[in-house]
């Protein structure tokens, strides 16, 4: 087959709001939902909301730009892109797609744990109530048992229904459920804000995240803004350059980041506007991470009327945001093994899942002490997993994803060309207005504040270490 015709035949959203819901599910992830509320909380409520929004207009849109610039350019995955445009420059492909394989290698763990509370708070809500963090340490992650359904069973579930989706491919697969995923978010969201708002005492929160203190706007405010817009964007792992690969040559490449880092960005204010006035309202300390939404968020179902029902409501939007994330981070893997190794699309799902499941039951066994047929998985004895878990999570979203980011930035602005890089954006005439300052921008600006993540990322890794 001539390599025309190959590029003819591949795949391509059908619509642009079907590429728009896909990337933006893609962004949209666990990230939103349960960092981004704790973080703004931390950093103040309306100056660190408005220091985030900046941040993602000034710095993560441009590196979105870059890479689904990259992408349709070429029209090729991650890979395969910087083998046309500088073959010396494949390792940036190949970072984002490791990157991804090993990010859902422990996302899919946890979109597992969030199955389990959903079947949970449906069948025997009580005794989550009756104690949420024995609940979790013990039926999720099993620090009194070998976890079958926190490291196996549930996570297989999902990773399946990940697998169902990539198959049927970018059109019929990835479009298609995010049609519909995607929407159901947003209603389920609007129902649990309508909840959270409506609290005795939820004024108060409102209120917190509306005050703009700037006294409060520090260097560690805007380095952890820096770090969530990179991760809540799905920047540096190659996926926006893979899902803007399957972009026609016509749509408005400008229009459409702009709708995609809009979406996203609504969804983590949301998420805040839900999580900040509930905890104010029930007295709980609002925080981030799993052990924030599986645990602490607990005793805010508890003391809300109707509250298990309120607690199947987030956690099938916790499932939802972490199945359409999953599904673009299958997709860069699989993308690449079907296009550069050669392999059948099903084959290369159902190979690279195996491997990522695989790293996540690591993953979960690594999260407490727990002794199996002699052998302490913690780092006490024997075979080891020592931190695992947090070597991970440190690894890809402290060093890897920012370092993708960068690469990208650094390709765009000083060795392809912004001007070959607006050319693209401006194809079949589509006007890119902001196409002089985007360049300032991913010359300068966005590789100085990534080069400042990584930084950041090394000192603290030194320290906890």
């Amino acid at each position: 087959m001539s390599n025309k015709a190959s590029k003819d035949s591949r795949a391509q959203w059908a619509s642009s709001l079907g590429f728009i819901l896909a990337a933006a599910g893609s962004a949209v992830g666990l990230g939103n939902i349960w960092k981004f509320p704790g973080k703004a909380y931390e950093g103040g409520g309306g100056v660190y909301i408005l220091t985030y929004i900046l941040i993602v207009i000034l710095i993560g849109a441009t590196a979105m730009m870059a890479e689904l610039t990259v992408g349709r350019s070429t029209q090729k995955n991650a890979v395969g892109a910087f083998r046309i445009l500088a073959p010396k420059w494949k390792w940036v492909g190949g970072l984002g797609v490791f990157t991804g394989f090993v990010i859902l290698g422990y996302y899919s763990q946890v979109g597992g744990w969030v199955l389990q509370y959903i079947v949970s708070y449906l069948t025997k809500p009580g005794e989550i109530y009756g104690d949420p963090q024995g609940f979790f340490l013990n039926q999720v992650l099993g620090a009194d048992r070998f976890p079958v359904l926190g490291a196996f069973v549930f996570p297989l579930l999902f990773i399946a229904c990940v697998v169902l989706v990539i198959v049927r491919g970018v059109e019929g697969g990835i479009e298609r459920f995010n049609k519909v995923a995607m929407p159901a978010l947003f209603l389920l969201l609007l129902a649990l804000l309508g909840r959270s708002l409506t609290l005795p005492g939820a004024g108060e929160g409102l209120r917190y995240l509306l005050t703009f203190d700037l006294s409060s706007l520090n260097g560690s405010v805007l380095l952890s803004a820096l770090g969530q817009a990179f991760y809540s964007l799905s920047l540096g792992m190659g996926i926006m350059c893979t899902y803007g690969s399957y972009v026609k040559h016509t749509e408005d490449l400008g229009k459409n980041m702009a709708m995609i880092c809009s979406l996203d960005t609504l969804v983590a204010l949301i998420a805040a506007f839900i999580i900040i006035p509930a905890v104010f309202a029930t007295g709980v300390q609002p925080g981030k991470g799993a052990s924030f939404a599986f645990v602490s968020l607990a005793g805010v179902f508890e003391r809300m009327p109707l509250g298990s029902i309120f607690g199947v409501i987030f956690y099938t939007l916790l499932f939802f945001a972490a199945l359409t994330s999953a599904i673009s981070l299958l997709e860069g893997t699989v993308a690449y093994l079907t296009e550069e190794k050669g392999l059948g699309r099903t084959k290369a799902t159902v190979l690279t899942a195996a491997g990522m499941f695989f790293i996540g039951v690591l993953y979960t066994l690594s999260q407490v002490h727990m002794e199996i047929r002699g052998i302490w998985l913690d780092g006490a004895s024997g075979l080891t997993f020592p931190a695992f878990g947090d070597f991970l999570e440190f690894f890809t979203d402290r060093l890897m994803t920012p370092l993708g980011a960068l690469a990208y930035c650094i390709f765009v602005g000083w060795v392809w060309g912004p001007q070959k890089a607006v050319a693209e954006i401006e194809r079949e005439g589509v006007r890119f207005p902001l196409a002089k300052p985007w360049a300032v921008l991913v010359k300068y600006v966005a590789p100085s504040a990534i080069v400042v993540i990584l930084f950041a990322g090394m000192v603290m890794g030194l320290t906890l270490s």
